[in-house]
């Protein structure tokens, strides 16, 4: 059944509720022609129940749309006039209520409308597959199979894959190429058997925590600051993420696990606790009713109390002493010390984890071909930062099994049914290594896919036991790495926290396009971990600010900045007094900088060999700017990009005024570039951040040329592959524009004139009102008669000049302050 080529030109789902019309809405994302049928409604337009659907999707936050935009490429369709068109779709997913007389139903209206290649996934959280495809004509059950979207589906990186007893191999080899590189997922080949992998280790991992949540008599406000962040989940932690999920929905969950595994040995564990049932039968059903675990009075956060069944505030919080001991580097040390406290919370974690670790052992052969599947699920279906194996693993795994044992013998563990043979094999010292991950029913390592797929992650998502050699060096200083995979592209990824950008990555990209020009045919850069950066850093300039030391920053004027610069900082320093001129000359360091950033960002635009951005996540201020100046920006979908300078009382400085200003040039008509000038002057005044590569290009960060990939584990390889292309088609760097159309004074005031009266209007503050004109006065051109030429260098000295002149100001420097103390903005 395999193509070579397997192509997805349309697809459709089937049923509009709050998961398919995300299912639907993340195909559109990928530019998949989507259908999306409902039952027709009762009056009126037969979309209806399909149009409201989608209008809803609009709203939802997060997004499930790139852009709102994408929202018009949703087709709607309903039962009774529209099945024909199924009979074009390559794939089609149902995504209706769990109940198998529902989805019976049907598979049997659709089954004679699928094309003769069609494949038909049900997006089911836990059915038996085995059980739904009865309900196919036995010769399509061939192209039926199980595909378990998370939600949201955009965001969440899992999609578990599960086979039915007849679907062909090559089929769900096609389909994971599908839904790996198209629609960015990770794709773990569940068994079929109730809730599959994720929810089956997540759900018995929330029922235990409740379970040792009642034992040890901790409110749920404190289970959740135990089990949160502070051990590497979810912020939403435990009962957070039941009001998110939906109680009512975790409570299906719950009984499908009960209704199917009745010979489990935890089965007595699979019922909805009896304060769960209450609040569902009250009507409590978490985030989607306002009412849950939790409930928001005011601006107050308020839980319930299982004391007095009713709610209070909620103050939980991890005891001191338990967050020190959570903060042990050593694993082994944490958990020793977990098991040997006295203290509730310490025995509270240490059965939690024992009883997760048991149950894991005992299921993995049922539920998942080898363990680096389960972990793996759980990290991308859930958010935990490692797997139930990889921390038993890192935390030693005989001790850990020996504990587990003792606890066993002791009746203090949730079953008594020992652990497997293997787990206490003499010579194991966990699951994962670097020849593959432990697969119980073959009783050997497992390696990772050899589907063709994925080749192009050249980086997969690691496990303990799975360490990464980075290529080869090339380079390294403490703030940057410059290395390559074996060819003859180079690479460069930042060392700073946040991947910040400082002086020291300043001459480190710098070296690195030295470097590049004379031995490698391109540089992309990238790093290992997102974000791609959060921009300049702010701390190291608000430091030289503050420091009460004498500026060390003449000789770096003279090397970086023009002797005019230089002449007038050192004209000022002599006639003021000390601390003006102390002032004076920590100003001119950090501009000392802003130079360097500028020029770092000019080297980008204009090496003699092609620079490639490789953006996932965070691309903030400076980062946005590097972006902005590469030759070739490649960019996750989840790529969030932004000059947002303004919301700490700044400007854009490291040419992102400018490179606004030149693209609004390019554009222009009749010579004028304000009309698009204005949009983007209102992009960086009100420091807009794209909420993905779609927005980012709508907003005029990324151009038309730059690409959107949607899984991150293929951006280097994407990144790589664009900087071969403009290598091989002999690339030259862009001939610098000396004769730039600016808006001038016209412009200026046109601007000036709008914020005059959002200030009177009370919505923008006297220092809000500064901070727009001399984002107005820099990309507009400064006060020169419209239509004036200028190079690119009169942008530059002017953001340059603004920079700095807001920078000295106290009220600019409060924000940063407050920013960076706080990481919330200030309006003062």
């Amino acid at each position: 059944m395999s193509n070579n080529n397997f192509i997805v030109r349309k697809a459709a789902v089937l049923g509009a509720g709050v998961m398919g019309a995300q299912i639907a809405a993340h195909l559109v994302n990928a530019n998949v022609e989507t259908l999306l049928f409902e039952l027709p409604g009762k009056q009126g337009d037969p979309n209806a129940n399909v149009i409201k659907a989608v209008e809803n999707l609009k709203k939802q936050e997060p997004a499930p749309l790139s852009v709102a935009a994408r929202a018009a490429c949703i087709q709607p369709a309903n039962y009774d006039q529209h099945l024909e068109l199924l009979r074009d779709c390559d794939i089609v997913i149902e995504a209706i209520a769990e109940r198998v007389d529902w989805k019976t139903e049907l598979y049997t209206k659709v089954a004679p409308y699928l094309g003769a290649h069609t494949i038909f996934a049900s997006n089911t959280s836990g059915l038996s597959i085995n059980q739904l495809a009865q309900a196919f004509p036995e010769n399509l059950r061939h192209r039926f199979c199980g595909v378990h979207f998370f939600n949201p589906p955009r965001y969440m990186h899992l999609v578990e894959l599960i086979a039915c007893e007849g679907s062909d191999a090559a089929m769900l080899d096609d389909l994971e190429k599908f839904l790996v590189t198209y629609l960015g997922k990770g794709v773990i080949r569940a068994k079929d058997t109730p809730n599959f992998v994720a929810n089956r280790v997540g759900m018995f991992s929330m029922l235990a925590t409740m379970h040792h949540a009642r034992e040890f008599g901790l409110g749920f406000d404190l289970v959740d600051a135990l089990t949160g962040s502070l051990i590497g989940r979810a912020k939403s932690a435990t009962f957070r993420t039941a009001d998110v999920v939906g109680l009512d929905t975790l409570a299906h969950v719950i009984n499908t696990m009960r209704d199917g595994l009745s010979a489990d040995p935890w089965h007595r564990y699979y019922a909805a606790p009896d304060w769960l049932q209450g609040l569902i039968d009250s009507g409590a059903l978490g985030q989607k009713s306002k009412r849950g675990v939790y409930q928001k009075v005011g601006k107050e956060i308020h839980v319930l109390d299982l004391a007095t069944k009713e709610y209070r505030l909620a103050a939980g919080e991890a005891d001191n002493d338990i967050k020190e001991l959570l903060k042990r580097k050593s694993p082994a040390e944490k958990f020793s010390a977990l098991r040997a406290s006295e203290h509730p919370q310490a025995q509270f974690l240490w059965a939690m984890y024992r009883d997760l670790f048991h149950y894991c052992a005992v299921h993995l052969a049922a539920i998942a071909d080898n363990a680096r599947d389960l972990d793996l699920a759980m990290r991308w279906g859930f958010g935990w930062n490692l797997g139930p194996f990889e921390i038993w693993q890192a935390a030693g795994w005989s001790q850990i099994a020996g504990w587990i044992n003792e606890d066993i013998a002791a009746g203090k563990s949730m079953s008594a049914t020992p652990l497997p043979a293997w787990v206490l094999e003499a010579d194991r010292s966990g699951v994962h290594a670097a020849q593959g991950s432990y697969a119980p029913a073959a009783k050997t390592q497992r390696p990772r896919s050899t589907l063709p797929v994925y080749r192009r992650q050249l980086f997969p998502d690691r496990l303990l036991g799975e360490e990464t050699q980075y290529g080869t060096t090339i380079f390294e200083t403490d703030a940057v790495r410059m290395w390559h995979t074996g060819d003859d592209i180079a690479i460069v990824s930042f060392k700073s926290k946040m991947h910040t950008i400082g002086s020291d990555v300043l001459d480190g990209v710098q070296q690195a396009i030295e470097e590049a020009e004379d031995n490698w045919r391109a540089l992309v850069l990238w790093q290992t971990e997102p974000p791609f950066s959060a921009g300049a850093n702010l701390q190291k300039a608000t430091e030289r600010l503050k420091s009460n030391e004498p500026p060390s920053a003449l000789s770096l004027l003279a090397r970086k900045l023009k002797k005019t610069a230089q002449a007038a900082v050192l004209k000022a320093a002599r006639n003021l007094n000390l601390a003006d001129a102390l002032m004076a000359g920590k100003l001119a360091e950090v501009e000392a900088m802003v130079a360097q950033f500028q020029q770092t960002s000019q080297d980008l635009r204009y090496s003699m060999i092609p620079t490639v951005a490789a953006v996932d996540g965070l691309a903030l201020g400076g980062g946005c700017e590097f972006v902005m100046h590469c030759d070739r920006a490649v960019a996750t979908l989840e790529s969030y990009i932004g000059l947002v300078e303004v919301g700490v009382g700044l400007l854009p400085a490291g040419g992102g005024c400018k490179e606004f200003a030149l693209r609004a040039a390019r554009k222009a008509k009749d010579g004028d570039p304000f009309p698009l000038l204005k949009n983007y002057f209102q992009t960086v005044a009100t420091a807009q951040m794209a909420k993905s590569a779609e927005q980012a290009k709508e907003l005029g960060y990324l151009r038309p040329a730059d690409l959107v990939v949607m899984n991150r584990f293929e951006l280097l390889h994407a990144a790589k592959a664009q900087a071969v292309a403009l290598a091989e088609a002999g690339y030259r760097p862009p001939l610098q524009n000396r004769n730039i159309p600016v808006a001038g004074s016209t412009g200026i005031a046109t601007i000036k004139s709008m914020l005059v009266n959002m200030l009177e209007g009370g919505f923008i503050s006297e220092h809000d009102y500064l901070i727009g004109s001399k984002v107005a006065h820099v990309m507009c051109g400064g006060d020169l008669t419209p239509g004036s030429l200028v190079d690119e260098t009169w942008f530059l000295e002017l953001e340059r000049a603004a920079f700095i002149e807001l920078l000295a100001t106290e009220k600019t420097q409060a924000r940063v302050e407050y920013m960076l103390k706080t990481g919330k903005p200030l309006r003062n």
